[in-house]
């Protein structure tokens, strides 16, 4: 959620915005070295979620059951031996309580209570078994920086100054005149405080209007937020990403910030007074109490701050999501692989001896990674799928896979903003055009990074709507669904799918891949991306080419290699000193 509010929301509300499948027949993996790890068994032990692979649910656009043209909890139930067969061990599920749907769940009415078109708490329940039943693991959304105005709390609160729910968020009373200058994401004027004439007050709102900040201050919000974590936690979920969360701690002074601060907006908005003590005080209070994996989403502006939120002895959440990596090539442009691999490897140096890094190239605030970092023009969409999983699945730390990665989904890109749902693209749209902008540049950035991308059905098969519904769809399909989709990769041995499925194999196989220590090889190459990963006498090569085109590589003196490749997303392997590649080949290879 946070990312992209904080770069393409950044682009899109400012204005700032810039003017099939061909695959091989067979591809080789490692033979031997296969074989499964129970999950269950592996969820018993502490640091479990050091060793899992995460898979994100879109729940909207996963599968619907029920013809409403929505997700359910009943179609992910459905589905669940799929996800079982992807080799993922943990299964993120984006919000799926009750909500008006202002901003796609992120903004919640009731912290109890399922999304009536999800579901029931019954299905729910069910879903749980079934994923523990399979061997995996549940992680929900924490959404606690807001909530939605039609959350009771808030009805309370705006209905009197003097109710007990009052506190529960940030009031400026009109009477002290215009509060102190703030800048929403969301917001189509960019301003964060609300004039609400039922108190003649202000209340202050980072994200859109229909969802108020929580005052965290309040203790008693607080004691509200963990009897809330227990809740779930109780019922048995394996843990929580916090969304948004390096936000939640404000100055209830609101002093003023200097010109331009909107640009720098971490700085100024995350890691507010007292929000290390608001986390170890739930620490202890809750966390500490359950073997469950915890999410800092954000958590801060660079690898130091980052580290203050999982550093162990310091009893707060275990691992951190940052964002760096997603702040490039947004623009029309695209990226440079040495920013990339430079970003990597800085994060990757500074959580060398503790903490523990997320690992990700795509989410639900993100475009599709195929469309971002591949190629997804046919030739290349299905190598290029193939070589960003391989990535994510090789770094050290937890992979995040998003829903559709796996089969190489790509970008819807939209031509009319009527067929945009999210909040962010169509509130921007309309700055832009109250300010006389450039409406088709709007739309021209949007095909390249609105959130609504990475936000559409799965396409299950070639049938009508791609199997996800038999109504009409929340969101428009991509139309390439007739060619992408799961049951025709089901039965190619060299689709993305399969492809991504050997990865996972290869990763619950080789602990080298999960806890060894990674080094960069050749960092100012701007074609390949090269390094090594070492665990006692393990070592592993991983080499990718990130380019459209054959590139070579000479392999650095003193590595030898020791065999045949574990993973490759072509059919053949010569193994000579100076390594051949195809566009977007992608090896992982034994070292002696």
């Amino acid at each position: 959620m946070m990312n992209f509010r904080i770069s393409l929301a950044l682009l899109m509300l400012l204005g700032v915005a810039a003017a099939c499948n061909k695959t091989a027949t067979t591809e080789t993996a490692a033979t031997t070295g296969t074989a499964t790890t129970d999950t269950t068994a592996l969820a018993k032990k502490p640091g479990w979620w050091k060793e899992t692979v995460v898979y994100q649910v879109y729940p909207r656009s996963f599968q619907d059951s029920n013809g409403d043209g929505e997700g359910d909890l009943r179609g992910i139930i459905s589905r669940l031996d799929y996800l079982k067969s992807l080799g993922v061990g943990t299964v993120w599920l984006n919000p799926i309580y009750a909500s008006p749907n202002d901003d796609s769940g992120y903004d919640i009415s009731d912290y109890r209570r399922i999304q009536p078109a999800f579901g029931s708490m019954q299905d729910f329940d069910a879903l749980l078994k079934g994923l523990h039943q399979r061997g995996m693991k549940l992680v929900m959304d924490l959404v606690v920086n807001h909530s939605s105005d039609e959350h009771a709390w808030f009805k309370s609160a705006r209905a009197s100054r003097t109710s007990p729910y009052r506190d529960y968020y940030h009031w400026w009373p009109a009477e002290k005149g215009k509060p102190t200058p703030r800048w929403s994401f969301f917001d189509v004027n960019s301003d964060a405080w609300k004039y609400d004439s039922l108190t003649n007050s202000y209340y202050l709102h980072y994200f859109s209007r229909k969802q108020p900040d929580l005052n965290w201050e309040n203790p008693k919000l607080r004691q509200e937020i963990y009897s809330m974590m227990r809740f779930w936690l109780d019922k048995g979920i394996d843990g929580f990403r916090m969304d948004a969360f390096q936000f939640v701690a404000k100055d209830p002074a609101f002093p003023v910030l200097p010109p331009g601060y909107e640009k720098n907006i971490i700085k100024y908005y995350g890691n507010g007074p007292h929000l290390h003590d608001y986390i170890q005080e739930m620490h202890r209070e809750v966390l500490s109490k359950y073997n469950v994996m915890t999410v800092a989403e954000g958590a801060g502006s660079g690898p130091t701050d980052a580290m203050r939120f999982v550093d162990p002895a310091r009893q707060e959440l275990n691992m951190a999501y940052h964002f760096e990596g997603m702040d490039i090539g947004t623009g029309p442009n695209g990226y440079k692989l040495t920013d990339f691999k430079r970003i990597y490897t800085r994060w990757d140096s500074a959580f060398a001896q503790t903490g523990w890094l997320s690992i990700f190239l795509a989410n639900h605030d993100q475009p599709r990674m195929v469309s971002k970092f591949g190629d997804d023009r046919p030739a290349f969409r299905a190598p290029s799928a193939k070589l960003l999983n391989t990535f994510v699945l090789t770094m050290r730390g937890t992979p995040y896979c998003y829903y559709g990665d796996e089969l190489g989904m790509t970008n819807v890109r939209f031509d009319d903003i009527r067929d945009y749902r999210d909040v962010a693209t169509r509130n921007g749209y309309q700055q832009v055009k109250n300010q006389g902008g450039d409406l088709a540049a709007f739309l021209a950035q949007a095909k390249r990074t609105a959130r609504d991308n990475g936000r559409t059905p799965f396409p299950w098969t070639a049938a009508a709507n791609a199997g996800f519904t038999t109504g009409t769809p929340w969101l428009k399909l991509n139309p390439n669904y007739a060619t992408v989709n799961a049951a025709a990769q089901e039965t190619d041995s060299a689709s993305v799918l399969n492809h991504f499925r050997r990865a996972t194999a290869l990763r619950r196989a080789h602990p080298v891949l999960v806890h060894g220590r990674y080094q960069l090889l050749d960092a100012a190459n701007p074609h390949i991306y090269a390094y090594t990963r070492t665990l006692g006498t393990a070592k592993a090569l991983v080499v990718l080419n990130f380019t459209s085109g054959p590139r070579t590589w000479a392999l650095p003196a003193g590595l030898t290699l020791g065999g045949a490749p574990w993973l490759n997303n072509y059919p053949a392997f010569t193994a000579t000193a100076t390594l051949a590649l195809q566009p977007w080949q992608a090896l992982v290879l034994p070292l002696r």
